[in-house]
């Protein structure tokens, strides 16, 4: 378990020295986040940086991976002298039985659990049924998406100044005006990464602010901030982008003496994005509103 610990994050490590953080997706025109074709459901954490990398050392065109009894049973096939990528299944088990089986509180604890499979990117697979294929633009407009994340959120946003920041005793997130980014993508990338920072505050996710193994406070939450903010961008099928380029030398430096601190941060800013996301459900929409 700990060589695998290990091999992530030398991999992590290699990118981010490479300057190509592993949680920018490297796929700018359909839905970036890495998603397993036969479910549909998206990977999440540590599975997204994994196969954001997989996707750039290979140039891979596609997001979508599955195993490879997945793509048998779709009538697919794996080309002959492909090789698969590595995805972790994590959970913290509680232990606690006796060497006859039963509960036995006095030794129970809990243990991190860490599985490895193996699945293949559909770029690798032949024979997929057509309506898996691409070419299908997502239904939504990304951009559209993203003002819905930003409303829905219920955040305090404030246009104005030159600068962009969260301020946790004000609960406010601070924003350039709009036509000060040349890019529109650029703005609510800024945003995203902004609205990470506000899922911290104590009223929400309570994420604590505390040194952890050689890294800096901040610069622990601004390694969260960056790669929660690129799960939202993902979401939302916009490129994701490195905010922060200034912190590179801090997250390597920790990253080397830490082998289980990136584990941590995909799980915090997975949790970030889970909860930017979750919004929509109890904010009424003002598209569903018009719509009504």
């Amino acid at each position: 378990m700990n060589d695998l610990y290990q091999r992530i994050t030398d991999r992590i490590i290699h990118a981010l020295e490479q300057g190509t953080p592993p949680w920018v997706a490297p796929w700018a025109d359909r839905t970036a986040m890495p998603s397993n074709l036969a479910t549909g459901k998206p990977y999440r954490g540590i599975n997204v940086l994994m196969l954001h990398m997989e996707a750039m050392d290979r140039g891979y065109p596609d997001s979508r991976w599955l195993t490879l009894k997945q793509a048998n049973e779709l009538g697919g096939k794996v080309r002959k002298g492909e090789h698969g990528s590595p995805i972790v299944f994590f959970r913290l088990r509680e232990i606690g039985e006796d060497d006859n089986g039963f509960d036995d509180p006095a030794s129970k604890k809990v243990i991190p659990m860490l599985k490895m499979f193996t699945v293949f990117n559909t770029g690798q697979v032949d024979f997929l049924p057509e309506r898996f294929q691409l070419g299908q633009k997502p239904g939504w407009q990304p951009i559209g998406e993203a003002e819905e994340l930003l409303y829905l959120s219920g955040a305090t946003i404030r246009h104005g100044g030159n600068r962009a920041f969260y301020s946790p005793s004000e609960d406010l997130i601070q924003m350039p005006p709009q036509s000060w980014f040349p890019e529109v993508e650029g703005y609510y990338g800024v945003a995203l990464h902004e609205l990470t920072h506000w899922t911290g505050h104590p009223s929400r996710l309570d994420r604590q602010l505390g040194r952890r193994h050689g890294i800096d406070a901040y610069a622990f939450e601004e390694l969260i901030a960056e790669m929660g903010a690129a799960f939202l961008c993902a979401y939302c099928g916009l490129p994701g982008r490195l905010e922060h380029a200034s912190y590179i030398d801090h997250w390597l430096d920790a990253l080397k003496r830490d082998k289980r601190l990136i584990f941590v941060a995909a799980g915090a800013a997975q949790k970030a994005a889970d909860y930017v996301i979750g919004t929509q459900a109890v904010v009424p929409s003002p598209v569903a509103a018009l719509a009504a």
